[in-house]
């Protein structure tokens, strides 16, 4: 069992006691734990910039921890309302057409990117393996401003994407250009969120810093935990579509695969991952109910299965409220990973 060495000393704790050290994972390796912590962390006088920045997950994290937000990107216009629903100000849009020199000077770099390949991997120097990616518009503005620490979010798959190619080459271009950096793939479900959603996040910093990501919560998950007490009945599917989805369930066993439909109910631990398409059918995760069909979630209990709380604003459509939280990261990780990353610069200081 790993405890941070700056978790260690913050704490006055010996780091040759390990009998200490798991006493002290203990008592912080909750929810509230969690919670108590970022009153004690802080990065006030940090600014960042949120890029890729969706309805600004990665952000809310930051924000609990009194950094400052000086810029932020996002192309998608529903994003953008529920963006400055939120947050107060609406985001820039298309980051390729945005120079480096506009950006205010920051001090950290949010981005879930996405996940492309590189035609040119090998064959160039630098980020320039990199060019006519969107990660080529990122490393744009690391060259340019040269941030403390970056954090950087991706689908699980992104690690084994082009055969590890991808991965590699984002690796070697930040090494190249200075940063230390660590990776690593975590799960939401083990971070008090009940869903099953893994994502690899790299975070690398400028100087040599001593980090780690943070360990698995104690704290046990139920579906029960985000459900709401009254939902309108527009959300139980239809005779139709809930016939589909048992057929082709029972097409997909039939062939030996375990496709179809997922069903959960207030007693399950987590649920399957939630996706953009989750606006078209639901599937991935239905909610059994008594002498009903099931359901799909309702845009507040998606927002609450990425760890939303109840008073981000959602002013969006359905439709378009699912593919936001289905594309959304699961806030309490960040707020764990923006904690490690607080008490690393911390320690460095």
């Amino acid at each position: 069992m790993r405890v941070t060495s700056s978790s260690v000393e913050s704490n006055s704790v010996s780091i040759n006691s390990l009998p200490a050290q798991i006493e002290m994972f203990q008592k912080f390796n909750t929810k509230e734990g969690i919670a108590k912590m970022q009153t004690q962390q802080s990065l006030e006088g940090y600014k960042f910039i949120d890029l890729f920045a969706g309805i600004g997950g990665i952000r809310t994290a930051f924000d609990k921890l009194k950094a400052s937000c000086v810029f932020s990107s996002e192309w998608d216009k529903f994003s953008q309302i529920t963006y400055e629903a939120n947050f107060g100000h609406k985001p820039f849009g298309d980051i390729t057409k945005i120079s480096a020199e506009e950006i205010p000077s920051f001090d950290i770099l949010l981005a879930g990117f996405p996940c492309q390949p590189f035609s040119n991997a090998g064959h160039k120097k630098g980020f320039e393996d990199t060019r006519g990616t969107l990660f080529f518009d990122i490393c744009r503005i690391i060259d340019f401003h040269k941030p403390q620490v970056l954090l950087l979010e991706n689908v699980k798959g992104f690690k084994s994407h082009d055969k590890g190619r991808t991965f590699a080459t984002v690796r070697k271009t930040l090494e190249e250009m200075g940063y230390n950096v660590y990776s690593q793939i975590l799960n939401s479900k083990d971070f008090g969120v009940p869903q099953n959603r893994e994502r690899i996040y790299i975070v690398a910093f400028r100087d040599f810093v001593k980090f780690s990501f943070p360990l698995p919560l104690e704290s046990k998950t139920n579906l029960g935990s985000i459900m709401q007490d009254e939902v309108d009945a527009k959300y139980t599917i239809s005779d139709k579509l809930w016939e589909g989805h048992r057929r082709r369930k029972l097409e997909h066993q039939r062939k030996g695969n375990g496709f179809g439909y997922s069903i959960f109910n207030k007693k399950s631990a987590y649920t399957s991952t939630i996706s953009a398409r989750y606006y078209k059918d639901g599937s991935e995760i239905l909610i059994e109910q008594n002498d009903k069909n099931p359901r799909k979630l309702t845009p507040r209990e998606a927002a609450r299965l990425q760890g939303f709380s109840d008073n981000f604003v959602i002013p969006v459509s359905d439709v378009q409220a699912y593919k936001q939280f289905g594309n959304s990261v699961s806030v309490p990780v960040l707020e764990a990973i923006a904690l490690e990353i607080s008490k690393s610069l911390s320690a460095k200081s």
